[in-house]
């Protein structure tokens, strides 16, 4: 560890770098109480645990971007559509084994409708029903979840054009409800 300067120092004293611990011969194995080794990562649908990836704290920096284009509509808390267009974003993130763009939110929004100034009165009253309260994830986080499974990953490969090109034909083909 450095000291700082004003510990006097002997002129025949040597600094000391780092060196590594001595090696082990023996093997190293697993004896916590948690460690998952014999069934490997828990399966990943089963749990509802989401859709993991690198990076996906970036996405609440793109949120913001996005803010300006959402139609919203009366009854609609913007915090909800943010939370749930994120979690379908992650979602597609994840299935690219990548960190969120803008295009993952872009096709989010775009599948639900909130890009379009005049969605289907259907699709408004499906997502408002589905979105309630989604913000609040400590105790709606199955509804979060269903937000994101209620999009197909077939609808989640799509680029934003194809996606807004495919809504325009009919948002019901894009869902799952």
């Amino acid at each position: 560890m450095a000291a700082p300067e004003f510990v006097p120092l002997l002129p025949v004293d040597k600094p000391r770098s780092y060196a590594s611990p001595p090696r082990r011969d023996d093997e190293w194995w697993a004896v916590r109480p948690a460690e998952v080794v014999s069934v490997g990562q828990p399966d990943v649908d089963a749990g509802r645990m989401g859709a993991p990836g690198p990076d996906q704290g970036y996405l609440l920096k793109l949120v913001p971007i996005l803010r300006p284009e959402l139609h919203l509509t009366e009854g609609e808390a913007r915090a909800d559509v943010e939370a749930g267009g994120a979690a379908v974003a992650l979602k597609r993130a994840s299935l690219f084994g990548r960190a969120p763009v803008i295009h993952d939110l872009r096709v989010a929004y775009t599948v639900w409708g909130f890009v379009d100034p005049s969605p289907d009165p259907d699709l408004v009253a499906e997502r408002r029903r589905r979105f309630e309260g989604v913000h609040l994830t400590t105790h709606h986080y199955p509804e979060l979840r269903a937000v994101a499974d209620a999009v197909p990953e077939a609808t989640l490969r799509l680029t934003p054009a194809q996606a807004a090109e495919a809504y325009a034909r009919g948002w019901r083909d894009l869902l799952s409800l």
